[in-house]
C-alpha cells in the first residue's frame, strides 16, 4: 500500500525459457479463406490497433510476401502488441497463422470461451507460427494478436491468416426472462433470482434494474443487491442481452424488503470488494468523507494507524487535520457514518502501517502496548477489526530462523501473539485481514529471510510465518499484486505485474501452496479459497502495476471458472475466490469509480 508515493521493490532478474512453436521456413502464401483485414500490412496498419509505445510501423524490407511487413518494438512492460477484432461464427473451428521474425514472437486469439496462443523464436529468418481454436456457442467475435516479449528487441510479422467463415450479424434479441424472485434478506442486502432466457446464439448477460435505475450487469441468473437500507422495500426487473448487444424487454417487477437489524461483525458476502479510505491524510486523490463512501465497498479499511515510534508498539489514529483536509467531517459525524455503513452490512477496520508506518514489536512491552492501543482505536470508533499492512522494515527474519511453524524472531513472535490476543478479546466476529506485498509472501518460493548463506534480504517472505500462525483466524489475505518486481510462479517462470497472468500466478501460489525456497519438506500450505482476494491499484495514479478492468476479470475468470486463461495455467479451479482489494477508495473516485462500478457488477454476476 502506498500513502503518497508508490514503494518500489527491488527488481529480480528474469529469465524466460521457452520452447519453439515454429514450423519449417518454407510455405505457401496466405489462404484464400483469410477473413482478416489487411493481413499482409500492404495498407499500412489499417485494420490493426497497436499499443501506444510499440513504435509499430510497416517496412518495405524484409518482407515475407507482398511489399510490406509489420515491425514493432517492445518497451518496458509493453510487449508491442498489434491486434484486430474479427466477427466469427459460433461453434466453428478456425486456423490462425503468421510469418514472423524476432527473438520471441507470440500469436494468439481471445474471445468468449476462446484462448489460443503459440510462440516461436525464429531469429532473423522467417518462420511460421500456427494455432487453431473452436468458438463457443455464444462466440461472435475474437481478437487476433501478435506481439513480442519485453527486453527482446523488435519483431516482424507478415501474412497473418485467420482461416474460416466470417460471421453473420445477429439481430435477434433473447426472450424475456421469467419474473424474478427476491429473497435472502439482510439489513443491507437482497438476493434476486430469475428463470433463464433463451437466444438464437446465446445469452451473454443479464441486466438487473433496481427501482427503475441504471442496471447492474451479471452473467448468471442471480444477483445480490448490496448497500441497501434496513427495513426498506425495493423493486427489481431483469432483461437478457446477447453478445451482439440485442436485449429483450424487461421482465415483470418483483419486490423484497430488507430486515431491520444490522451492524456488528457477522459474515462477509460471498464476493467482496475491499478498499482503503484515506482517513488520516490527504493526497492527490482528495479527501472523502465516510458517509460518501459508495455502497459497492464491503470492507472499508481506515488508512492508517501509525506508531509513535518504530519500536514503541503505541499505535495512534487521528482523522485528517482540517488544515490538510478542509472538508473533513467532525468526529461525531465520522463515527455516525461508520455506524450507518455497518447497518448496511459493511465492515470498517483500522489498517495499521502503510508505507510510512513502520512497526517493529521487538519487545513484549511493545507487543502489549500494541494490543492496548489498537483495542483503544477499535473501541473508540466501534470498528469491526484490524487490517495488518506492515511494509518496509517492519518484519524480518533473523539468521537461522527457518521454521514456518515455530519462528523465533521477536518481531514475528510478538506480532503473532498480539494478533491472537486481539482475536481472543473480540471473539468470532473480529475481522482480521492482511495486505502484504509480494516481496513478503510469494518471494518465499525462492528466498526466505537471509537464507542459508546470510546474504539475502532478511525481509524476504517474512509475512509467511505470521499468515501461517493466524490462518485459522484470518478473514482475508489480499496480497498487493503491484509495486512489485518480477516474481517466480509455480511454473518456474518469472511473472511481471500489470497483466492477468501475474494475478493468476500469484494467487495460485496462495491457493495451491508452495515449497519455501523450493524445499518440498518445508511447504507453505494452501489457504482456503474464501480467505483470498486479489490486491490491485484502483487507477494508474495509485501504484505501479495498474491492471485494466478486462485483464483483472480475465484473471478472475481463469482462477474461479477455469476459463479465459492466458499462458499461465493454475493448479486448480477456485470457485470460492473471495474478491478484490484496491488501493484505494479515494483513487477509485478520482478515476471516475471505474474499479468499483465495473468489478462490483462483475462479482455480482458470478455464481
Amino acid at each position: 500500500m502506498s500513502v503518497r508515493n508508490p514503494m518500489n521493490l527491488r527488481g529480480l532478474a528474469a529469465t524466460v525459457v521457452l520452447a519453439s512453436g515454429l514450423t519449417a521456413l518454407q510455405a505457401t502464401p496466405a489462404a484464400a479463406a483469410n477473413i482478416l483485414a489487411n493481413p499482409g500490412f500492404e495498407s499500412g496498419l489499417s485494420g490493426w490497433t497497436c499499443s501506444a509505445t510499440s513504435g509499430a510501423q510497416t517496412v518495405p524490407s524484409p518482407v515475407h510476401g507482398g511489399a510490406s511487413a509489420l515491425r514493432a518494438t517492445p518497451q518496458g512492460s509493453d510487449y508491442a502488441r498489434c491486434q484486430q477484432s474479427i466477427t466469427v461464427q459460433p461453434g466453428t473451428t478456425y486456423q490462425l497463422s503468421a510469418w514472423v521474425q524476432g527473438a520471441y514472437v507470440f500469436l494468439g486469439a481471445t474471445g468468449t470461451g476462446v484462448s489460443a496462443s503459440t510462440w516461436g523464436a525464429p531469429g532473423n529468418q522467417w518462420g511460421q507460427l500456427k494455432t487453431s481454436f473452436t468458438t463457443g456457442a455464444t462466440t461472435t467475435s475474437v481478437v487476433v494478436h501478435v506481439n513480442g516479449w519485453y527486453g527482446q528487441g523488435a519483431y516482424l510479422a507478415d501474412d497473418v491468416v485467420l482461416d474460416g467463415p466470417g460471421g453473420t450479424p445477429d439481430t435477434q434479441a433473447p426472450t424475456v426472462p421469467g419474473t424474478p424472485a427476491v429473497g435472502g434478506a439482510t439489513a443491507g442486502t437482497l438476493t434476486v433470482t430469475w428463470p433463464a432466457a433463451t437466444d438464437n446464439v446465446g445469452v451473454t448477460r443479464y441486466e438487473v434494474s433496481r427501482d427503475g435505475g441504471s442496471p447492474a450487469t451479471v452473467t448468471g441468473t442471480s444477483h445480490q443487491a448490496t448497500g441497501l437500507s434496513p427495513a426498506t422495500t425495493y423493486r427489481f426487473k431483469v432483461r437478457a442481452c446477447d453478445a451482439a448487444g440485442n436485449c429483450s424487454a424487461y421482465s415483470a417487477e418483483a419486490s423484497g424488503t430488507t430486515t431491520s437489524g444490522g451492524g456488528g461483525g457477522g459474515q462477509l458476502p460471498k464476493r467482496v470488494l475491499v478498499g482503503y479510505l484515506h482517513a488520516s491524510f490527504a493526497n492527490g486523490s482528495g479527501y472523502l468523507r465516510m458517509a460518501d463512501v459508495p455502497a459497492e465497498w464491503d470492507v472499508i479499511n481506515l488508512a492508517f494507524g501509525e506508531p509513535t515510534s518504530v519500536t514503541s508498539g503505541d499505535i495512534r489514529f487521528r482523522q485528517c487535520p482540517a488544515a490538510e483536509c478542509p472538508n473533513v467531517e467532525p468526529e461525531a459525524d465520522f463515527i455516525a457514518a461508520i455506524r450507518a455503513k455497518q447497518a448496511q452490512g459493511k465492515k470498517v477496520l483500522i489498517s495499521i502501517g502503510g508505507q510510512n508506518g513502520q512497526v517493529q514489536l521487538t519487545t513484549t512491552a511493545a507487543r502489549d502496548k500494541f494490543v492496548e492501543s489498537v483495542a483503544a482505536i477499535i473501541d473508540r470508533y466501534g470498528l469491526d477489526g484490524l487490517d495488518v499492512d506492515f511494509e518496509g522494515h517492519s518484519l524480518y527474519l533473523n539468521p537461522g530462523d527457518t521454521s514456518l511453524a515455530a519462528p523465533t524472531t521477536p518481531v514475528i513472535v510478538n506480532l503473532i501473539s498480539a494478533l491472537k490476543t486481539l482475536k481472543s478479546r473480540y471473539g468470532a466476529k473480529f475481522v482480521l485481514t492482511m495486505a502484504p506485498e509480494t516481496f513478503f509472501v510469494q518471494l518465499g518460493y525462492q528466498f526466505y529471510g537471509p537464507g542459508p548463506n546470510g546474504t539475502a534480504d532478511s525481509r524476504s517472505a517474512s509475512y509467511l510465518p505470521v499468515i501461517h500462525a493466524m490462518r485459522d483466524d484470518l478473514t482475508l489475505l489480499h496480497v498487493q499484486d503491484y509495486n512489485s518486481g518480477p516474481i517466480t510462479g509455480l511454473d518456474g517462470q518469472y511473472h511481471t505485474m500489470g497483466g492477468h497472468d501475474f494475478h493468476v500466478a500469484m494467487t495460485d501460489m496462495l491457493l495451491a501452496g508452495f515449497p519455501i525456497m523450493g524445499n518440498p519438506a518445508n511447504v507453505f500450505p494452501a489457504l482456503r479459497q474464501d480467505q483470498v482476494a486479489i490486491g490491485l491499484p484502483a487507477s494508474p495514479n495509485a501504484g505501479n502495476g495498474f491492471t485494466t478492468v478486462a485483464e483483472v476479470q480475465k484473471a478472475f475468470d481463469c482462477l474461479a471458472k477455469g476459463s479465459n486463461c492466458g499462458t499461465y495455467r493454475p493448479r486448480g479451479v477456485y470457485p470460492n475466490l473471495r474478491g478484490l482489494m484496491t488501493w484505494s477508495i479515494n483513487w477509485d473516485r478520482f478515476n471516475g469509480s471505474e474499479f468499483s462500478r465495473s468489478h462490483r457488477a462483475y462479482l455480482n454476476g458470478l455464481t
